[in-house]
């Protein structure tokens, strides 16, 4: 990982997108700062589409389509976007999965939660599963006592031990059923909402993250950036940013949209 000023101003010139994490990555401490909703709008304002792509619930991704600065938000580690049309006041929406499978897949989630929750003594459903349309949140840090990092691998055996899919958040832990990440609904965003074609686009897309599962995002995106704090799960990660700002969360955030706007003069 090279330091964030190592970006090519070639980079920040030609940039179509900016794609962004929220938790530990746009906030700080589990807040968002003013500088990082400044930096939203700043990124905005200049003409750069920007779209968190996020482990967060379907009801939170509603207001934030709604009412950040933003292009749309993909939400639940890649279960779905939505995108608001502010002309015609029209959430767009796009599953993964049908509403059939969603239901059916809540059944089987619920019981596997309980089965976790038995299982690793200290975890907790997140506070805001009841809002969640596809995945199951495992809270190990956010509302309850921190987990050691063997409790958290347990909570991943356990869902993948049920056929789920699961990935770990600086805050949770989340499991699906289906085959999707964050990387596969944000090509269906970029393709469907900003017209753009992941592949040949994805040089001029910068992703900023900051945990496990924001590394298939990683490895896709070449000119990928990275807040301080991705060096915490650095030896848990199969790829990493080419980049890292010196600041971490909201504050590494905003490094790294003043560098980017500065570059483009």
């Amino acid at each position: 990982m090279q330091p964030l000023e190592q970006l090519p101003a070639h980079v920040a010139q030609n940039l179509d997108a900016l794609l962004t994490d929220i938790d530990d990555t746009l906030t700080s401490e589990g807040r968002l700062p003013a500088r990082a909703y400044a930096a939203l709008e700043a990124l905005s304002e200049a003409g750069i589409p920007v779209v968190p792509i996020t482990g967060r619930p379907a009801g939170w991704c509603d207001l934030i389509a709604r009412l950040w600065p933003v292009a749309g938000v993909v939400g639940e580690n890649g279960a779905f976007y939505f995108a608001y049309d502010r002309s015609s006041r029209r959430m767009r929406r796009r599953f993964m999965a049908t509403e059939a499978e969603r239901s059916s897949h809540r059944i089987r989630l619920h019981e596997l939660g309980a089965h976790i929750l038995r299982e690793v003594p200290g975890a907790a459903l997140s506070s805001d599963q009841p809002y969640r349309e596809s995945d199951l949140a495992i809270d190990f840090c956010e509302d309850v006592p921190a987990l050691p990092r063997a409790a958290v691998g347990r909570i991943l055996e356990l869902f993948e031990e049920a056929g789920a899919t699961a990935k770990v958040s600086s805050i949770h832990v989340n499991g699906w059923f289906g085959d999707f990440d964050k990387l596969t609904m944000t090509e269906i965003f970029l393709r469907e909402v900003l017209g753009l074609d992941l592949a040949a686009a994805r040089e001029r897309i910068v992703f900023c993250g900051d945990s496990p599962n924001d590394a298939p995002m990683f490895g896709c995106f070449p000119h990928a950036c990275g807040v301080a704090n991705v060096r915490d799960f650095a030896d848990q990660m199969s790829a990493l940013p080419a980049y890292v700002s010196s600041e971490r969360g909201g504050a590494g955030f905003v490094q790294i949209a003043e560098h980017i706007l500065s570059l483009r003069g």
